[in-house]
């Protein structure tokens, strides 16, 4: 096993309108590359296709231990979507694009046991109804805040929740 293996990786998937380096990647990675993790951010400008971004993230084969994927909006269902075939420790989603018309599979069928979905209560891109549902199946620590589907207020709130995720698959308890 390579020592790239061996290293903590952080995987971030974009949404549709965004880039890989948006505002919320730009915090969430800084914080990841603090506590050790290997960051990448893969770019899908101009691939509106979701099944499409998944085969992408697929190709790219992230490895990691542990590995961590982060995704928003589409990027969540695309992160949500590869989880069960990567070895995957955590997963990350923030306002995540599920049960969606377009959005084919089943996100919640399989994936790891630790994850933090975040969504915010005015969503108007995608339905709160989606988190509530992808939650309930996984078990998944479910944040609701105060925000819009940017998130672009809930920053502080998401990174605490993301250190203390990143935290906790680093060194899981005995």
């Amino acid at each position: 096993m390579s020592d790239h293996y061996m290293q903590p990786a952080v995987v971030f998937s974009h949404g549709k309108e965004s880039g890989p380096w948006g505002t919320k990647i730009t915090r969430l990675a800084e914080s990841a590359r603090t506590l050790g993790y290997r960051v990448t951010s893969i770019d899908y400008q101009g691939e509106d296709d979701p099944l499409a971004r998944l085969d992408t993230l697929l190709a790219h084969n992230p490895q990691g231990t542990p590995l961590v994927l982060v995704g928003s909006s589409m990027g969540g269902y695309v992160s949500a979507m590869a989880a069960g075939r990567l070895h995957t420790a955590a997963l990350f989603l923030m306002a995540p694009a599920l049960y969606i018309d377009g959005y084919p599979g089943d996100p919640a069928a399989a994936g790891p046991h630790d994850t933090e979905v975040v969504h915010g209560w005015d969503d108007e891109i995608v339905p709160l109804a989606s988190s509530l549902a992808f939650a309930k199946r996984r078990r998944a620590r479910l944040h609701l805040v105060a925000d819009d589907h940017r998130l672009a207020e809930s920053l502080d709130f998401i990174d605490n929740v993301f250190r203390a995720q990143l935290l906790r698959v680093r060194t899981p308890a005995d």
